[in-house]
């Protein structure tokens, strides 16, 4: 009988995100052939790095978020995928976070609610906040807003403490235009500006609108008001490092040894529950495509439920909402197939019944158009 494969795991477990990626290179193993893995439940990366000294083993999986990690990983001379790469290695392939899609997304979502101040709340040296912050804040320039940007700073001798970052923080969120929709860097951070704002009497989300990433659904329900956050695809990134990894330690080259991989959505919650629109008839256009953009409804039944002309309501909505009341009511539509087609096993025809098409034909025409794909193949790449 043949060997199994030694595969060692440099990924911490603490959180969310990394336990969905251990469990897609899992289901890699469980569809193929199991290997010897060696991971230490409690390690994080850089304590995992000793044991590597004499391992003699055939592959790795790991998080290169530091130069230590970085520097045993080059000098293995083995098969090996990143996953969260802060430094791309020559000969190292990697499956990543679409970080840009992950902030686009971000803004996409604070637009629809009506926001037109923008922030963001990050950590100093982390690759992955700035990365989102660089991307979130094109975004929102891109539109022609400006973006506000918070990250906290040691002190140069480096005992800044807890508290004195509480209060820069309460400082900055003070001084910033109300109402405002804020993007953290991850759930934890976003958790800490909600403390913060509860601590200060800003109200959330009528004066600030908090949205994290990870989707941790313990913490996220854990914070008050409940957060909303952006669906970080974990599982598909362990599971495509993991295929990578097969090909590479059976001599082969992997199909995409550079990939990048989309987010999946945004769980709505009370953080960024409310609608900053001050035009009351745009509002109220909005709230009625929100309510019933499921219901087959066309931009005349949106014009019916305003008291405005359609000439004036289209003009009006364009240049609040920044998209057409069509172009609304079809991104919400859309929206909601792929939340149907990510977390359900409906089959198509279900999926167009419950989000308003005719029929699955319809549908998959129109999910062709927004999304370059059809759903079918949506589904399976998901």
């Amino acid at each position: 009988m043949n060997r199994s494969k030694a595969v060692t795991l440099l990924v911490e477990n603490s959180n969310s995100y990394t336990r969905s990626l251990l469990q897609g290179i899992a289901s890699y193993m469980n569809e193929n052939e199991s290997w010897s893995i060696y991971f230490s439940e409690n390690d994080s990366a850089t304590s995992s790095l000793n044991r590597l000294s004499d391992w003699k083993g055939d592959g790795i999986i790991a998080r290169l978020d530091n130069k230590t990690v970085v520097d045993t990983v080059q000098n293995l001379n083995i098969p090996a995928v990143a996953v969260s790469a802060a430094d791309h290695l020559p000969r190292v392939s990697y499956v990543e976070i679409n970080e840009a899609g992950v902030a686009k997304m971000a803004f996409e979502h604070l637009r629809q609610c009506g926001f037109e101040s923008f922030a963001f709340c990050g950590e100093p040296h982390h690759h992955c906040s700035e990365m989102r912050a660089s991307a979130f804040a094109q975004c929102v320039e891109a539109a022609g807003f400006v973006c506000y940007r918070f990250d906290h700073e040691e002190s140069p001798n480096g005992d800044s403490s807890a508290e004195q970052q509480r209060i820069s923080l309460a400082a900055w969120l003070s001084s910033l235009p109300k109402p405002i929709g804020l993007f953290a860097v991850n759930d934890i951070k976003a958790q800490e500006v909600l403390a913060v704002c509860r601590e200060n009497r800003i109200r959330v989300p009528e004066e600030v609108a908090v949205l994290g990433v990870d989707n941790d659904e313990v913490l996220c329900d854990l914070c008050t008001p409940s957060l909303s956050s952006v669906i970080l695809p974990g599982k598909r990134v362990g599971y495509e490092a993991a295929r990578n990894l097969d090909r590479l330690m059976r001599g082969e080259t992997p199909d995409r040894e550079c990939m990048l991989v989309d987010p999946l959505g945004i769980a709505s919650r009370q953080s960024t529950d409310v609608l900053a629109i001050e035009d009351n008839e745009i509002a109220v256009a909005v709230r009625f495509i929100r309510d019933h953009h499921c219901d087959g409804i066309n931009v005349q039944d949106v014009v019916d439920a305003v008291s405005l002309s359609r000439r004036s309501l289209e003009s009006r909505f364009q240049s609040r909402v920044g998209r057409t009341l069509h172009q609304e009511i079809t991104r919400r539509r859309i929206s909601r197939v792929c939340q149907l087609l990510n977390e359900t096993g409906l089959t198509l025809a279900e999926i167009a019944q419950r989000t308003g098409y005719q029929n699955e034909e319809y549908m998959s025409v129109a999910f062709r158009r927004a999304m370059n794909v059809p759903p079918g193949r949506y589904r399976r790449g998901r």
